[in-house]
C-alpha cells in the first residue's frame, strides 16, 4: 500500500467502519460488560451499531452456562435475531468455533475440520467469517500484566497458564476447504493472518487464482506469534499489501487505543469492544460502547467521516466476485503476474478431514534419525509400489 498526498487528508479517506467486538469470549459474566441472555446479545448489537459501529465481530455465549456456546442452532438463532432487529448490521463470525456433534450420526458425518467447516452452513449467513492462513502460537496473555487482568478470572495464574498455549490451527488442509466452502454459499473469508508471512500465504493464494473476490483483512497486533504493539511493525506490514485492500486494525489493552488511533488518522479502518480491550486510558473500566463512541469521538476531531451501513457495504464490496485471476489482481491493485510465474505447490483436493501435521524444526521435519513423519512414509511406500 502506498500513500499519495491527498491521502493523508481526512476527506479523502474512505468513511471509518468501526467493528464492534463486545461479546468478550475470554472472559466470564461478571469479568466485564458481558451480554449473557439472549436479550441482552441481541441489545449489544443493537447498541453498537446505534452508538457508529458498521459491523459486528460474532460470538455465542449460551446464557445456560455463561460460556462460548458450540451449538449450531444457538448461532443460527442469535445471527436471526440479530438480522431482524439490525438488518443493516455487517456480521463478521468469529472463525475459531469448532462446534459439537449432537447425535452419533453427527459424530459419524462431522469429523475434525468438519465441525469448523460448519461455519460455513450457518442461515441466516452473515457477510464474513474470519479465516487464518497458517497455524500459528497466538498467545493474547503474552502482552498483559496485572492491572490489565485485575478483577476478572484472568487474574489467576492457573487461566494464565492455559492461554499461553493457545495456537491457531490452520493448516492448508484447513483453510483451502474452508475458503473452498465459504465462496460456494456466498460468503466472503475475511482474512486474519497472524504476521506478514501469512499474508505471503493469502496473495500466492490470489495469485494462484484458488481465491478470486474482494481483500478484506485484519492486522492483528497481540504479540505471543502475532505482531506486537510496535508501529513499525504494522507499518512494515501495511505497506506490503495491495492497494485495493480494505484494512482494520486489531489489538489488544490499554495499547489498543493506540493502535485503534493510529488506524483512524492512517485512513484504515478500526475494531473496539471487550473482547480486545476493557480498560480507558485513564486506567479506569470502559464498556464496548464506551470504547465506540470515544473512536467515534476521535474520527470526527480528526475530520473523518464515519461510514455509513451502505459505505461500508460497498467499501466491503460484499456480494462481488471475479471471474479470473487478472481481474481479481487488477481489482486489487496488485501487479499482474509475470510470464512463467511460480505459485508454488500449494493446491491439492481437500475433504474437510483434518490429517496429523508434519512437526518439523530448523527447517527439516523432525523424526528419529531424519526419517520422515509416518504420514510421508506411506506415501512414499504407496509410490514405491507402482514402480514394481
Amino acid at each position: 500500500m502506498y500513500f499519495t498526498d491527498n491521502m493523508m487528508l481526512p476527506e479523502y479517506m474512505d468513511p471509518l467502519i468501526i467493528t464492534a467486538a463486545p461479546y468478550g469470549p475470554q472472559y466470564l459474566p461478571g469479568d466485564c460488560d458481558i451480554p449473557l441472555s439472549w436479550d441482552e446479545q441481541v441489545q449489544a448489537a443493537v447498541d453498537c451499531y446505534e452508538a457508529g459501529a458498521r459491523m459486528l465481530h460474532l460470538h455465542v455465549r449460551n446464557p445456560a452456562t455463561g460460556k462460548g456456546s458450540i451449538d449450531f442452532e444457538q448461532y443460527n438463532y442469535l445471527l436471526e435475531r440479530i438480522r431482524k432487529a439490525v438488518p443493516d448490521l455487517i456480521i463478521q463470525v468469529g472463525g475459531s468455533i469448532s462446534f459439537a456433534p449432537k447425535t452419533e450420526g453427527d459424530k459419524a458425518h462431522w469429523l475434525n475440520y468438519d465441525t469448523r467447516h460448519m461455519l460455513a452452513e450457518l442461515h441466516p449467513k452473515p457477510e464474513c467469517v474470519t479465516v487464518t492462513t497458517g497455524t500459528t502460537l497466538w498467545d493474547v496473555v503474552s502482552m498483559m500484566g496485572p492491572d490489565d487482568v485485575k478483577g476478572t478470572h484472568l487474574a489467576d495464574p492457573k487461566v494464565q497458564q492455559a492461554w499461553l498455549g493457545m495456537v491457531v490451527d490452520s493448516t492448508p488442509q484447513f483453510y483451502l476447504e474452508h475458503i473452498k466452502r465459504l465462496v460456494k454459499h456466498g460468503i466472503q473469508p475475511y482474512f486474519v493472518p497472524g504476521s506478514v508471512h501469512q499474508w505471503d500465504i493469502v496473495e500466492r493464494l490470489i495469485r494462484s487464482g484458488y481465491y478470486k473476490g474482494p481483500l478484506n483483512m485484519a492486522i492483528c497486533a497481540y504479540g505471543g506469534g502475532t505482531l506486537w504493539q510496535n508501529p513499525f511493525d504494522i507499518l512494515n506490514f501495511l505497506q506490503r499489501i495491495p492497494q485495493g485492500a480494505v484494512t482494520t486494525f486489531w489489538s489488544s489493552l490499554r495499547g489498543n487505543i493506540t493502535v485503534q488511533t493510529l488506524g483512524t488518522i492512517l485512513g484504515q479502518h478500526v475494531r473496539l469492544g471487550n473482547e480486545d480491550n476493557i480498560w480507558g486510558a485513564n486506567r479506569e473500566r470502559a464498556t464496548t460502547l464506551q470504547q465506540i463512541k470515544n473512536a467515534v469521538d476521535v474520527c470526527k476531531r480528526f475530520g473523518r467521516r464515519i461510514a455509513t451501513a451502505e459505505q461500508a457495504r460497498k467499501i466491503m464490496k460484499f456480494g462481488v466476485w471475479y471471474k479470473t485471476t487478472e481481474e481479481t489482481l487488477a481489482a486489487l491493485g496488485m501487479p499482474q503476474n509475470p510470464v512463467d510465474y511460480n505459485v508454488g505447490l500449494q493446491h491439492w483436493e481437500t475433504d474437510g478431514k483434518k490429517q496429523g501435521a508434519t512437526i518439523g524444526s530448523d527447517s527439516h521435519p523432525i523424526a528419529g534419525c531424519m526419517l520422515p513423519p509416518e504420514r510421508v512414509k506411506a506415501v512414499q511406500a504407496a509410490a514405491e509400489g507402482t514402480k514394481h
